[in-house]
């Protein structure tokens, strides 16, 4: 079970990389977009302006989770644990 516990955290930092990767190259093509002339570019500025900020501390918090879990972290159970 510890083994799929860090193989699993490896799979988070992976999955939290590839979708900032995702999310800022998402960014970049509807702004290149917007600035052609096919939509609004302030809105889309605006759009993209705050779900950056707000989504990506949480992508780099998924990411954290997966470093513990990959580093055995949890592999100890809270009733297993001595205090």
């Amino acid at each position: 079970m510890n083994a799929l516990k860090r193989f699993s955290g490896f799979i988070w930092i992976v999955l939290g990389l590839v979708a900032i990767y995702l999310m800022f190259k998402q960014a970049g093509t509807e702004i290149a977009e917007a600035r052609a002339g096919d939509r609004p570019l302030l809105d889309t500025r605006m759009f993209w302006y705050v779900i950056i900020p707000i989504f990506t501390p949480i992508m780099l918090g998924l990411c954290l989770f997966g470093w513990f879990s990959w580093k055995g972290e949890y592999d100890v159970m809270a009733g297993d644990a001595k205090h």
